[in-house]
């Protein structure tokens, strides 16, 4: 199986007793990058970035020991806030319902430049990119220091497809898969999507279609449409031991380029050995150079993932199949194709988009949803 990125699986769940020590409050998001922390989903990181780390990786890409990692991973607190915790040492971290559930071994506490780090991952300071408006509502100094992880958050319907990469590996094994092509989404399937997936396992193993959970911006699909699409998707048009369906719970960061590496590196860490990169991934909407995700893999040689790179894929009335650029000769009139912000207005209205954009039985889910979007 594939190694873990940094070469080994981090594994941060211990037996910690908590009694005494000062709390924090943490977003329902960093709680779940906290998890993500301590079952290697984000290995080779053990917690939130010192310094050193931080500005390497806003600077270079790269964590100080130069291995590769993009999307800064950090705890943002105010003045008073992070001179208490250097003082008191080790703290308790809360999710929003209160419950304790991981103790953070302070090493760190340091200000940061809002506008560098924005550019560094962003590549830009226009405050109209969600990533760029999230960095300069942040709080002006960063915690840095090894996690240990002590208790699981509630299971509530939308985590009832999480897994560990220990999990996904055991599973792999037992399906018998060796090549294993992972996919990120944050949106409900498209029949493209499936017929690009479809295409990239007809000489591998199987497929890992890994919905994005967690915070995204006005207009997105709502989680729990993006969850349940797919699983009637798989149910309905995916042969047995194909398919496995896993959500990842993170904020969706819109870092285009940087953001396919972390993507990439998450998948590795789950025991991919394939992950798919499509035109325009993880961008948002004119920020990055279509093919910005494609080209940046070559600046990370040492990843064991191998990116699969494809154009948009669409049906093609002529061609009477699922094509793409690269191999249709057809005029753009022949191609079944829609924009995010068409759809967003049919299904407001309830009607369905094409049977070539969504399959029946999503476009019939996903119409009959009250509020499907994000607002």
């Amino acid at each position: 199986m594939i190694n873990a990125h940094g070469g080994k699986l981090v594994n941060r769940v211990k037996d910690v007793d908590p009694s005494g020590l000062m709390s924090i409050d943490i977003s329902a998001d960093l709680a779940n990058d906290v998890e993500n922390i301590a079952d290697g989903i984000f290995s080779p990181l053990e917690g939130f970035l010192n310094q050193q780390d931080f500005e390497s990786v806003i600077s270079k890409g790269r964590l100080a020991n130069g291995i590769a990692w993009t999307i800064p991973t950090v705890l943002d607190v105010d003045d008073d806030t992070g001179k208490k915790m250097k003082e008191a040492g080790d703290v308790l971290l809360k999710n929003p319902d209160g419950t304790g559930i991981a103790v953070l071994h302070v090493e760190d506490v340091y200000s940061y430049d809002k506008q560098a780090t924005a550019n560094g991952v962003y590549g830009t300071n226009d405050d109209s990119h969600p990533g760029v408006a999230k960095t300069n509502s942040m709080k002006d100094f960063l915690v840095g220091g090894k996690i240990d992880y002590i208790q699981r958050q509630n299971e509530t319907e939308i985590r009832k497809h999480r897994m560990t990469p220990t999990e996904t590996r055991e599973y792999f094994e037992k399906a018998g898969w060796k090549t294993i092509v992972a996919f990120q989404t944050r949106n409900p399937p498209h029949v493209a999507h499936e017929m690009l997936q479809k295409t990239a396992i007809t000489t591998r193993d199987g497929v890992f279609v890994n919905p994005l959970i967690g915070k995204k911006k006005s207009g997105d699909f709502k989680d729990e449409i993006i969850v349940k699409a797919y699983e009637t998707m798989i149910e309905n048009y995916y042969p047995e031991n194909k398919c496995r369906l896993a959500t990842l719970h993170t904020e969706m960061k819109y870092a285009g380029p940087r953001e396919a590496i972390h993507h990439a590196i998450m998948r590795q860490n789950y025991g991919c050995t394939h992950i798919i990169i499509g035109r325009d991934h993880a961008g948002v909407g004119k920020f990055y150079d279509p093919f910005a995700a494609h080209k940046i893999f070559d600046d990370y040689p040492e990843l064991e993932i191998e990116p699969i790179f494809f154009p948009a894929f669409f049906y093609c009335r002529k061609c009477l199949t699922f094509t793409n650029p690269n191999v249709c000769p057809c005029a753009p009139e022949h191609r079944e194709q829609i924009s995010g912000t068409k759809m967003r207005e049919m299904i407001n209205n309830g009607e369905a988009p094409s049977e070539f954009i969504l399959r029946p039985e999503v476009a019939k889910l996903i119409i009959e949803y009250d509020k499907p979007f994000v607002e």
